[in-house]
């Protein structure tokens, strides 16, 4: 009976909206699942590249803060802790999952620090990984960054004082 008062709504139509949402619904959250992975590695990599990037600058100025290896090590694994460790997403072993690489000191010309880890794709995406050869035996993604920069910049190491910034105090007052 409302059918025939209002005129737009025919006869037989009255399921055809329920119909279409059932169809689109899946494809929705489909499409939702296959934007926030790559969200997730996106936010993993730019903390990681952070750490790496605080850990040259460690390294680099190692000297003057009296930091070790380890020092500089624990600082940087400390940084990771912005990433959630959430079991769906991340492979953590007992050390947490993460390879830290260090290389050089304030003495070398160069330092540099590279951060690794593992991490589980969700179905969709494994699917495409695996395809594409993305994944290891274990069917994880390694995620990857390295940071490198010089321990002194270029004026530095062209300076009549030296490389040594104590010795630059010297120069000035002579």
């Amino acid at each position: 009976m409302a059918a025939h008062r209002f005129g737009w709504l025919k006869s037989g139509c009255e399921g055809q909206g329920t119909v279409e949402a059932s169809f689109a619904l899946p494809v929705l959250l489909a499409l939702v699942v296959l934007a926030v992975q790559p969200g997730v590695y996106l936010y993993d990599r730019m903390v990681m590249q952070s750490a790496a990037e605080e850990g040259c600058r460690l390294l680099a100025t190692s000297d003057e803060q009296g930091c070790d290896e380890s020092s500089v090590r624990s600082s940087v694994t400390h940084r990771l802790l912005a990433i959630p460790c959430e079991e769906h997403f991340h492979v953590r072993e007992a050390d947490g999952g993460w390879m830290v690489s260090l290389e050089g000191s304030a003495a070398s010309s160069e330092v540099a620090v590279e951060i690794s880890t593992r991490v589980k794709p969700l179905p969709l995406i494994y699917l495409g990984g695996r395809a594409l050869g993305a994944l290891d035996g274990d069917g994880c993604m390694r995620v990857t960054a390295r940071a490198s920069r010089a321990t002194q910049p270029s004026w530095a190491a062209g300076s009549p004082a030296g490389p040594d910034p104590r010795l630059w105090v010297g120069a000035w007052f002579r």
